[in-house]
């Protein structure tokens, strides 16, 4: 599977086109630090913008959205905007009323998905309830999860009607999820990454480095090619507009074989953030 360039998209099971590259915005505080940062990923191609409730930033994620289409001429419906129900609020009608808040907060009139944040025991079912719903009335494009293993799937599918599109996961060279990656395919859900980067611990491995300097690459795009290689969606974090556009210089190389299996032994199982299993926010 090679993709091909920034507006390439992978086909969720129900039809709908993800970017397979975009934006994430987590710990970017509201302000205009953010506005800009979503402004310049626009401007330079990027379609996938995601955020969540818990980030507290969907005012400045709309804000930026809304400027980017005016200045770029682009349509509502060429963009992808994700964004997620926090833990407080796993219920059906507090999920149903955090999808209307982040609604508000961004500007928008619907969501192309919208996922689960963490697979809190006992919770998540109607939540996923709400999700459906909203799925059948047409007010989400995609509904998804992130952060479940495989046995919370399964537990899920128990009393779903619909299956996940998405599960976004921690997923970097140090943490291959080789299990649940077979696993999502094997049920034509679509894996996300977050802090596909390791949140920085990465750029100074010295295999990575080696396989950079061959491509002439930076270490931070041949772990987002690695990503895309491995048919999974990516949302890399910046700030910054020169990494923005580094960050998707992605599409003028292809790592080898040899380069893959390299990078897919550096998995040490190894987590930033927290346990699926064992966390407690």
């Amino acid at each position: 599977m090679i993709v091909q360039n920034l507006q390439d998209t992978t086909t969720l099971h129900n039809g709908i086109q993800m970017p397979w590259f975009g934006l994430g915005v987590f710990k970017v505080e509201e302000g205009a630090e953010l506005v800009e940062a979503v402004k310049a990923a626009i401007k330079h191609g990027y379609r996938s913008i995601d955020t969540a409730a818990i980030y507290g930033n969907e005012q400045g994620v709309g804000e930026g959205i809304k400027q980017a289409m005016l200045e770029n001429n682009i349509p509502r419906e060429d963009l992808f905007v994700t964004s997620k129900v926090w833990n407080a609020d796993l219920g059906y009608e507090s999920t149903l009323a955090a999808y209307e808040a982040s609604l508000s907060k961004l500007g928008l009139e619907y969501l192309d998905l919208y996922l689960i944040h963490w697979p809190v025991e006992g919770k998540f079912q109607e939540a996923w309830r709400a999700l459906e719903t909203l799925y059948k009335e047409g007010r989400v494009k995609a509904i998804g999860v992130s952060n479940f293993q495989i046995h919370h799937i399964v537990e899920l599918m128990k009393t779903a009607t619909i299956k996940p599109m998405v599960n976004q996961v921690e997923f970097h060279p140090r943490l291959t999820q080789t299990k649940l990656m077979g696993f999502c395919k094997e049920q034509g859900i679509q894996m996300e990454a977050w802090s596909p980067l390791m949140q920085g611990q990465l750029l100074d491995q010295p295999i990575l480095k080696e396989i950079a300097d061959k491509h002439n690459k930076s270490i931070a795009q041949v772990i987002l090619r690695w990503d895309l290689q491995h048919g999974v969606v990516t949302i890399p974090k910046s700030t910054k507009e020169h990494r923005i556009i580094e960050n998707a210089a992605l599409f003028d190389f292809e790592l080898s074989p040899e380069d893959m299996a390299q990078i897919d032994g550096l998995n040490q199982d190894l987590r930033v953030g927290p346990d699926p299993d064992n966390f407690d926010f």
